[in-house]
């Protein structure tokens, strides 16, 4: 793999690293009570979900906010509303939690804003912005360029739904990766497509990061059957010890694993050593790593052409217009669940169906635009508050995970699409239930208040005929249950506002639905706070800094070793070092490459200790005399 040798960037640049802390606005969002809005809508059918009495709060609370907030919008629901507290009559709150109450029949999908505190006015005063958004919207899904900052279409929506594609050759490109990983999904399974010695391929060692690992691994988590024909692993770091791991655990199945290899340029540093380490693990097992590669990537990109020169098992297509976080939907995600026996056309279905319910324009019947105004609301347009994601269900745990990256990586930006400085995002964290019960319940009920709870909740427990009472009248599924519901009132009795998303059981399907209602949620959001959610300049930063760091090793490589070659050898100084490098503004970075050398044998501390690093003299320990640093 020596073409591949050249991925990582480029090593002139000199760093300069700022490790400043990331200020959070301190900004507390004030609690606002509700008004009764109109209650003359049927009351959905929903036999198994029933709303307790919210638990009385034995302790008072009462918040403040500053008169105003500085963003760089005017945005509405920004000033604080003092002296209101939400709705605690029992009557007004179970009005309006059936008036607000928005269900997806088709999808078995239920959605609860009753606890987030918006008013009328607060709805009636966003309906302008959210006519633009869901314009906006609109235009993207015709193509429009959604993400100007890279003149780049956003075009997830299409991979569910190809006709929507704005051009007939994508339109194309969709169906045909679809219908290529559904028949090479079912080659692998029935064993058309062997291993080299003939056999079945058993496991999946996917190599990827972020997005290209975010996703696939929540989906495995969630929807991959006890005994799948392909077991999946995942390598989504550069940690040593981790991939050492994922391959260890393979034994002697390594022969028959098929690797995935994800990147959209073919050039992410964390996917090239996974696939390095990976391929180096192969020559010593006396295996082709060829036979048993397949690349995910954009077309003529370097790990493409390294697949196809090297005649890799096989290729599929990434795209220029779907980015990493909305790539689940694309051979990204449908290739390794396909593989592990997973319905992806259900997926596909139900992400269908809840774009064609996020495309109206009518907010209370969009589940998305929901989410979205109970955002805008809660954090007060500027991400003061947290979102808190509680799965109430094991297999759902990695959503926080995912939705971490897809809410966050298009959110966290700093200046607006008008080039204003606004620091916005959406902190997003989570455990699942009722683990989190013996976790940090006990801060979000009692201690600071910055956050407000998403609980997921899945109705179904068990597959039909399998469940049984632990007790009279009570299983163990009724426990979940009593804890998601007991929680979520405990919490709002001392004014912690919540959401709640009720599926009905775990299904592909609702899988799909779900990661559509959020990627909606997201874009939807981003245009009310007029930001574009479609790049992520901060990662790019943080990926040149690392390549910087790296050329500054080697050119402390190259230093240590010239003074390693003298006779007698002469270790150096780290403010020596830093001179040798003609960097002396870098000497903390410095000590840290020596710190981290040394840890692993690859330099000598001749004097000192890396604790005093005043005190430090290094040399490499050898000479190496063709001087491959420099």
């Amino acid at each position: 793999m020596a073409s591949l040798s050249g991925l990582s960037s480029s090593q002139s640049l000199k760093p300069k690293p700022s490790f400043l802390p990331i200020q959070k606005d301190p900004i507390r969002a004030t609690i606002h009570s509700p008004k009764p809005a109109n209650y003359s809508r049927v009351i959905p059918s929903l036999s198994v979900h029933s709303v307790a009495r919210d638990v009385p709060a034995d302790i008072p609370s009462s918040y403040s906010s500053p008169s105003s907030l500085k963003v760089g919008n005017d945005y509405p629901g920004k000033m604080p509303k003092k002296g209101l507290a939400l709705e605690k009559n029992p009557k007004s709150l179970w009005r309006r939690y059936v008036d607000w109450l928005y269900q997806h029949k088709e999808l078995g999908l239920y959605l609860d804003v009753s606890r987030i505190g918006f008013t009328d006015e607060f709805v009636k005063e966003m309906e302008p912005r959210f006519l633009a958004a869901f314009k906006a919207m609109e235009e993207l899904e015709k193509g429009a360029i959604a993400n100007p900052d890279e003149a780049r279409m956003v075009g997830h929506y299409w991979l569910r739904n190809p006709k929507l594609a704005p051009k007939s050759f994508l339109k194309s490109q969709i169906e045909n990766t679809l219908d290529g990983v559904l028949k090479f999904a079912d080659d692998v399974i029935s064993g058309k497509v062997k291993t080299p010695s003939g056999g079945h391929f058993t496991q999946i060692l996917s190599v990827g990061i972020g997005g290209s690992a975010l996703g696939p691994q929540f989906v495995a988590e969630a929807l991959a059957p006890d005994n799948p024909p392909l077991k999946i692993r995942f390598i989504d770091n550069t940690d040593p010890a981790g991939i050492d791991h994922q391959i260890a655990q393979l034994g002697p199945e390594l022969a028959s694993t098929l690797v995935i290899v994800i990147s959209k340029s073919g050039g992410t540093p964390e996917t090239r050593n996974g696939l390095l380490e990976v391929q180096k693990a192969f020559r010593e097992a006396g295996l082709e790593f060829a036979k048993q590669g397949v690349a995910i990537t954009q077309e003529n990109s370097l790990l493409d052409n390294t697949a196809r020169i090297e005649g890799w098992l096989a290729r599929f297509p990434m795209f220029d217009w779907v980015g990493g976080r909305t790539s689940e939907m694309s051979a990204v995600g449908l290739l390794p669940a396909a593989l592990q026996g997973i319905d992806i056309k259900e997926m596909l279905a139900g992400a269908s169906l809840m774009d064609e319910a996020t495309r109206t324009t009518e907010l209370r019947n969009n589940p998305s635009a929901l989410l979205a105004l109970c955002w805008y609301w809660a954090c007060d347009a500027v991400g003061s508050k947290d979102m808190v994601v509680l799965p109430y269900k094991d297999s759902l745990l990695l959503f926080s995970r995912y939705l971490q990256q897809l809410v966050m990586e298009s959110l966290g930006k700093e200046y607006d699409l008008n080039g204003n400085k606004v620091n916005q995002g959406l902190t997003v964290y989570g455990n699942k239930g009722s683990t989190d019960q013996h976790a940090y319940i006990q801060q979000l009920r009692e201690g600071v208040h910055n956050f407000f709870v998403t609980f997921i909740e899945v109705l179904r427990d068990r597959p039909p005929g399998h469940d049984w009472e632990l007790e009279p009248g009570v299983t163990c599924g009724d426990y979940l249950f009593g804890m998601l519901q007991g929680t979520r009132s405990a919490l709002y009795a001392n004014d912690r506002e919540s959401i709640t998303v009720t599926i009905q059981e775990v299904t592909p399907r609702l899988v799909g639905a779900m990661i559509a209602l959020y990627e909606r949620a997201v874009g939807l959001y981003a245009s009310l706070i007029n930001i574009n959610a479609y790049h992520q300049p901060g990662v790019e930063a943080g990926k040149k800094a690392a390549a910087a760091v790296l050329a500054l090793q080697k050119r402390v490589l190259a230093v240590l070793n010239e003074a390693s070659c003298k006779e007698p050898v002469e270790p150096l100084t780290i403010e020596q070092v830093a001179d040798h490098c003609h960097c002396p503004e870098d000497i903390e970075m410095i000590y840290k490459i020596v710190a981290h050398m040394a840890a692993n044998d690859r330099a000598l501390i001749a004097e000192g200790s890396c604790g005093s690093p005043w005190s430090i003299k290094v040399f490499l320990g050898e000479c190496n005399v063709d001087e491959t640093y420099a």
